[in-house]
């Protein structure tokens, strides 16, 4: 497991750049881990279903191949409810925040 530094921790919070933002289908865009975790928590089912799904794993490819953090893409990949994915973003934010003020 690779070491979580301030500095990483630092990045993967930040603003994405423009061209990198995530487009919802219900219009929200997002350019950070709190947005998406905002944009979990109002979203309908319907529009978590169109971004994750059998077929579509859209929040996890965001988080890993656009923030970097390949833990936080893996747990979105098995959270099959938009309530568990929620969860996950929100519990990888307090944790890299706990990151940033400490080390």
């Amino acid at each position: 497991m690779a070491l979580i530094t301030k500095t990483i921790a630092t990045g993967w919070l930040a603003d994405v750049p423009p061209e990198n933002r995530f487009w919802c289908s219900d219009g929200h865009v997002l350019k950070n881990l709190s947005e998406l975790e905002i944009a979990l928590g109002v979203m309908s089912e319907e529009t978590f279903g169109y971004h994750s799904n059998e077929t579509k794993s859209d929040f996890s490819n965001w988080v890993r191949d656009v923030i970097g953090d390949e833990k936080l893409a893996r747990d979105l990949l098995k959270s099959t409810t938009r309530a568990r994915a929620l969860r996950c973003v929100a519990k990888r934010i307090a944790w890299l925040n706990s990151k940033m003020a400490g080390s």
